[in-house]
């Protein structure tokens, strides 16, 4: 077993269950199948998505700390799988397909890069963990859905590759002026381009409005992270028909959360049970070769994928989207209207227009980008999820 050390929570390779012989519609991260005649391209499908799981061996997070987060990393992998989803999208598009022993692209191997377990990797095991203290978490203590979420958001800052607007949507509200803003800030801006004073503030980045505008498009891309508890103990089954819904939605990126102190990244759903992919196998850390190519079989799933009763599920969750345009962020709109006019489920959050007068915005707090007022930060990201408001019936 030196390739790959299986913890409690994993079942050896060989003894994954297959993919069910079901009627009934598989959904994975917005793509309609038909088990019984497509099975091939869900398996691939599912291979596609990036796989972080446990590492060994990796250089001491701050130097001096753990060499593995076996034990401890599940949700952090699970926030770079949802993330990682959302970087496929943003550079190779949702239906790019991994083929083993293939040469891979240069944006995929960046994407690979951006996640590797070293100090410089925009999103490696060492930033996150080390960007968690500012959260309350300290290195090697488990994270919830929500810290994960908001340490993603001030890594993105400094991902000046992708441009993305990472946004943690919170008290279950998404406000849509408030996205638009942060997506589009040169809508802030007033005078001309290449003047002094002609920069916005891009998701906690000042770059120049023009040169941005150019390569996005006058759009950022959107990455929109959702913190939601679903009940006490156990989700509220009033949720569950919504939550699928999320699956469905063509901008989905899924969905991190799992069992108590165990964390899954979810990617669709069959019948009633969800299905995901789970971190929980520890793998040696991989290096770069000397050519930049990334050896990148362990990053993808090549097994059947995991499947869990949806009752099963733990009710703190972090959902996930990304819109490309600004076209693609007013159709998911259009469709979570959709959803909430729908009976037969509860609506997970509240879509509005503008930001209600009880929420306090993070400008209002004057709460700065370089992060050095982390006191002030932590009392308005609260990084405990149990204390989310409570959704109930």
């Amino acid at each position: 077993m030196d390739a790959a050390t299986l913890t409690y929570d994993t079942l050896r390779f060989g003894e994954f269950e297959d993919f069910p012989e079901t009627s009934e519609p598989v959904w994975i991260l917005g793509k309609e199948y038909n088990a019984l005649k497509e099975k091939d391209e869900i398996l691939s499908d599912v291979t596609s998505r990036l796989w972080f799981t446990y590492r060994k061996n990796f250089p001491p997070i701050g130097g001096t700390g753990p060499t593995s987060d076996t034990g401890w990393g599940c949700m952090l992998r699970c926030g770079q799988m949802i993330l990682g989803e959302a970087l496929v999208c943003r550079h190779l598009g949702r239906d790019w397909r991994w083929a083993r022993g293939e040469r891979q692209r240069e944006e995929y191997i960046s994407i690979l890069n951006a996640f590797i377990d070293k100090k410089d990797s925009y999103y490696s095991i060492h930033q996150i963990a080390q960007m968690g203290v500012g959260e309350g978490k300290p290195i090697g203590q488990w994270y919830g859905p929500n810290t994960v979420a908001q340490v993603l958001k001030k890594l993105a800052v400094f991902d000046t590759w992708s441009r993305l607007v990472v946004h943690v949507a919170m008290d279950n509200t998404v406000v849509i002026e408030e996205i638009k803003r942060l997506c589009m800030p040169w809508l802030d801006i007033a005078g001309a381009c290449g003047e002094a004073e002609g920069v916005g503030e891009l998701n906690g980045c000042l770059e120049g409005a023009c040169a941005l505008a150019e390569e996005t498009a006058f759009w950022k891309p959107l990455v929109l992270l959702i913190p939601l508890r679903l009940g006490l103990s156990d989700i509220n089954e009033a949720y569950i028909e919504t939550l699928k819904q999320c699956f469905m939605l063509p901008q989905s990126l899924g969905v991190i959360g799992g069992k108590p102190n165990s964390a899954h990244y979810f990617i669709g759903y069959v019948g009633e049970e969800l299905i995901y992919l789970d971190p929980h196998t520890t793998q040696p850390a991989v290096e770069p070769c000397e050519d930049s190519q990334v050896p990148d079989e362990t990053y993808h799933c090549q097994h059947p994928p995991c499947r869990m009763h949806i009752c099963e599920l733990d009710p703190s969750i972090a959902a996930g989207f990304f819109c490309r345009t600004e076209d693609e962020f007013d159709d998911w709109c259009m469709r979570i209207r959709r959803l909430s006019c729908k009976r037969g489920g509860l609506p997970m959050f509240e879509l509005v227009d503008s930001q209600p007068s009880h929420m306090v915005s993070v400008d209002a707090l004057n709460l700065t980008p370089d992060f050095s007022d982390s006191d002030r930060l932590e009392r308005f990201f609260d990084s405990e999820d149990e204390e989310f408001e409570i959704l109930s019936l």
